[in-house]
């Protein structure tokens, strides 16, 4: 599934967002320590290999909505953008702080003049933010953002499971 905007593709894709050669970056759901954990960042942490977790140590903690830019390490990507996205019911306002986190990956992208870049469904998994209203908060947030960037090429959303991947299908069909 795929849009183009102001010669940005934004694509919605099934995969495991360790596993992504053909994007510069992929995005981190991170946690506030930047370290290893589980979900998004266990995954991500485990295919980077230890060098991952040594750089970001320093770098945290981060707030919800914060992004950060580390190596990709053992991973097939030059970058690894780290977001903290928020908790559903305890970091407010949520669609604020998960819009932010999705802006703020773009921007620091398009600062390292990064042209490709892959995200997960931040916040959905642990955090528990509804996917469908993630989805719609997202994809707002980051065909809103495209137009003032300068170098990002292509947006992938990579969705592990089929009910995500069509929700989020549908919220880009919107």
């Amino acid at each position: 599934m795929k849009k183009t905007i102001a010669n940005t593709t934004i694509e919605i894709g099934r995969g495991d967002i360790a596993s992504q050669p053909d994007m510069q970056a992929i995005v981190n759901a991170a946690n506030a320590q930047l370290l290893n954990g589980g979900g998004v960042a266990g995954a991500i942490h485990r295919a980077a290999g230890p060098g991952l977790e040594k750089e970001c140590k320093p770098m945290g903690p981060i707030q919800p909505g914060e992004a950060v830019i580390s190596g990709g390490h053992n991973l097939p990507n030059k970058y690894v953008i780290h977001c903290l996205g928020p908790v559903y019911g305890k970091d407010k306002p949520e669609d604020k702080l998960l819009a932010d986190c999705y802006r703020n990956a773009l921007q620091l992208a398009d600062k390292k003049e990064i042209e490709s870049i892959a995200f997960p469904a931040i916040s959905t998994g642990i955090f528990g933010y509804p996917t469908k209203d993630a989805a719609r908060v997202a994809l707002e947030t980051i065909i809103n953002t495209i137009p003032g960037l300068k170098y990002l090429k292509t947006v992938r959303i990579v969705l592990f499971g089929r009910e995500d991947f069509e929700i989020w299908k549908n919220a880009l069909d919107e």
